[in-house]
């Protein structure tokens, strides 16, 4: 019988074994947070946490004396509440920088914070459920997360970005110019379909032919959490779509199990994550070599020109697929770069 299996399906389930292999490497009672944890989270937002509290458990086998001779399964649950808040501060100094399997592991601010997000979560279960009586890491101020200036590219920008990739074939010979021609047609249409929608790389790699609506202008996506949705596109979308599927993606005959993916790789496989990135970062360097490009950026590109255009937040946060608008309003509402170079002029040294 055949495996009818769609790509989230099998991305689940391989989810979901790769989080059971990674909980035998906990303590034995760390399957209840992650049991309780489920209703509520994405299986790889539950092995992301299991891999930041298995650090934490090292950390203390690694650095506490009461510890030093332990075992991850000799942790008992009643062990959490021996240690006191300088024992979360000193593991929140570890994580900056730590040495794992002889490489060098650093954190910033974002995974700094991160990780002691997750470990305050594990401590929350046990505390709530009054399996343990102290709770130190309420008593431990969390990392400050310093707002950035997000990155994204301007109007000429995205027009630069795109045409170099529809016409920089002259510009390669040989092998390079080789693999280009095999390639141009599908990563034209993928950085288009990137700027255009604003969907994420996961929800990209996920689309399946029959996702693609060209009479309704419209692809279904799979958003986090498996909810699904209809994302609309423009012509310019159309025309990139039409012009991969009906040429290079038509002449190419897919491995088994790949059949329905929309964006092959030249191995004739579902292309990854990890290889929308590179295709994204290799075109953007040589167009905005100042400005680092991944395809999260292409999206806050989208996000931003369409609050522009509409100054509708709650659209934006729909179509973007935020759950909460105020996520929308942190980065797309705020005073935008054209205000502030508008500010530069306003104030007057001297009178002319």
């Amino acid at each position: 019988m055949a495996d009818t299996r769609n790509y989230h399906e099998q991305t689940r389930i391989d989810q979901t074994i790769r989080l059971r292999e990674v909980l035998k490497s906990l303590p034995p009672f760390a399957k209840d947070y992650f049991r309780a944890i489920e209703p509520k989270s994405s299986a790889k937002t539950r092995i992301n946490y299991a891999y930041d509290v298995r650090i934490f458990f090292h950390f203390l086998m690694e650095n506490n004396p009461v510890y030093k001779n332990y075992s991850i399964e000799q942790f008992r649950v009643d062990d959490l509440e021996k240690l006191e808040p300088v024992d979360i501060e000193e593991y929140m100094e570890y994580l900056k920088v730590y040495e794992r399997e002889n490489e060098l592991i650093t954190n910033g601010e974002k995974g700094l914070s991160r990780k002691m997000s997750a470990l305050r979560s594990f401590y929350n279960y046990y505390y709530k459920h009054q399996i343990i009586t102290k709770n130190p890491t309420l008593l431990v101020d969390m990392p400050k997360l310093h707002d950035k200036a997000i990155i994204r590219l301007d109007t000429d920008e995205v027009a630069l970005l795109l045409d170099f990739v529809e016409n920089c074939g002259s510009q390669l010979s040989g092998q390079a110019l080789t693999y280009y021609n095999k390639t141009r047609d599908r990563d034209l249409a993928i950085l288009t379909l990137l700027l255009g929608t604003g969907i994420r790389v996961s929800e990209c790699v996920g689309l399946d032919i029959s996702d693609v609506d060209f009479k309704n202008n419209g692809i279904t996506v799979t958003r986090k959490g498996g909810n699904q949705m209809t994302v609309y596109f423009g012509d310019e979308v159309a025309d990139a779509l039409s012009a991969y599927i009906e040429g290079s993606r038509k002449s190419v005959a897919p491995l088994s199990g790949h059949e329905n993916a929309l964006f092959l790789s030249t191995q004739k496989r579902r292309m990854g994550i990890q290889a929308i990135e590179n295709m994204v970062k290799k075109y953007a360097r040589q167009v905005t070599p100042n400005k680092k490009i991944t395809p999260h950026k292409l999206r806050s590109t989208y996000g931003t020109t369409l609050y522009k255009e509409t100054g509708d937040i709650y659209l934006v946060a729909d179509v973007l697929g935020h759950k909460d608008v105020n996520t929308t309003k942190k980065h797309y509402a705020a005073i935008d770069e054209d205000r502030r170079r508008r500010a530069a002029s306003a104030v007057k040294l001297r009178e002319c």
